[in-house]
């Protein structure tokens, strides 16, 4: 990711001298300190004698004892520096809480807090998946459903009924029909309405995890790197300095034969080594100011990323409860026929009816007589 340019606040408002604003991917305003790598979502006060508000970071290397370093990462030391403001206090945002690596369950190294966020999304990605595989079965179900519904809706079993009774049952049968049809009508709508969004949301999500992935462990392998020729830098100006040390002593007390030029000289290359140390270090500084930028850039991201796979999947699971509201709903029109008919069984016309369709003859015989 590349840094978002200055913003036009640093030329319509004059900011304290090595102070540069710049926009998040959200559109909030942040200001970075280019002398010392601070950042902060306040805009820094330009008063003398009255500190800027501490951001979430200082990655310039103070005085040994006043920093700790921690897996190549450099953090203030609880003991010489105040409780850091967060970049977003009013939230638990992912931006200012995985700055620090874990050490990892399984083994004895350690997981980087930039790690953990992307086996978060990885695991939100495959929740997601396993959803849709979940409304999957349910179509299935639906649709076995219907497939038995329209099945049992032919069965001939008691269509000799007559009457009022057998158009009641008659009904019962085809509110199967209609309500196999309901269901076959509620899975459609479930795949395509819920299913498939689930399925097809950010199907390239794996691959830009990755991205992410590659490009902040290679600002950190960067930054070891940095801290590295810092450190050797350091031991070659202790060396410098503690040969400028020995031969000025020698030539104090004339042990030796060393002459002021050899002095100068070695004062020259200890002059060099703490050139080349304060160069290191610069480097150093700007690794980890560009790690620190990438990684507010990067988690907010993460963040948006995740609030939006929540909601989506929100939306499609109140699709879900009102695809089954309404399928209740046109299940209870099927019934409703039923319930209609059965309010009008009536055995007493029944059997009138049925009585006229089949009399005999209504003249009743009687006793023989003698």
């Amino acid at each position: 990711m590349v840094p978002p340019p200055p913003g036009e606040e640093s030329q319509t408002v004059i900011l304290p001298p090595g102070w540069q604003s710049y926009l998040s991917p959200q559109g909030r305003r942040y200001y970075v300190n280019t002398t010392t790598n601070e950042t902060t979502w306040e805009r820094p006060s330009s008063t003398p004698g009255i500190p800027a508000s501490p951001g979430s970071h200082r990655s310039s290397l103070p005085p040994t004892g006043t920093c700790l370093l921690i897996n190549c990462v450099t953090f203030p030391h609880p003991d010489t520096m105040p409780e850091q403001q967060l970049l977003k206090p009013t939230e638990w945002s992912y931006c200012d809480y995985f700055w620090a690596d874990k050490k990892d369950p399984q083994g004895n190294g350690t997981v980087a807090g930039f790690e953990l966020l992307l086996q978060k999304q990885l695991k939100g990605k495959q929740m997601q998946k396993e959803m849709s595989e979940f409304i999957r079965e349910r179509i299935k179900i639906e649709e076995d459903y219907a497939k038995n519904l329209a099945k049992l809706s032919q069965n001939s079993l008691a269509s000799q009924e007559e009457g009022s009774l057998g158009e009641a049952w008659a009904q019962v049968k085809k509110s199967l029909a209609d309500e196999a049809e309901v269901h076959l009508k509620f899975s459609a709508k479930l795949h395509s309405e819920v299913e498939k969004p689930l399925m097809n949301f950010r199907e390239n999500f794996k691959k830009d995890m990755k991205k992410c992935d590659h490009h902040i462990a290679d600002l950190r392998k960067q930054l070891a790197s940095r801290y590295a020729s810092v450190e050797k830098a350091r031991k070659a100006l202790t060396e410098r300095q503690r040969d400028l040390e020995m031969k000025t002593q020698q030539l104090e007390i004339k042990l030796s034969n060393k002459t002021e030029e050899d002095i100068k000289k070695a004062r020259r290359k200890s002059t060099q080594a703490g050139d080349d140390l304060m160069r290191c270090v610069d480097l150093y500084n700007q690794a980890q100011s560009k790690w620190f930028e990438e990684m507010v850039t990067t988690t907010l991201e993460l963040e948006r990323l995740e609030v939006e796979r929540v909601e989506m999947i929100r939306q499609h699971l109140c699709q879900y409860t009102q695809l089954r509201h309404e399928t209740d709903m046109f299940n209870q029109s099927t019934v409703e026929p039923v319930d209609q008919l059965l309010r009008k069984v009536d055995p007493a016309k029944d059997r009138e009816l049925w009585v006229r369709e089949h009399k005999t003859g209504n003249i009743r015989p009687v006793d023989m007589e003698i």
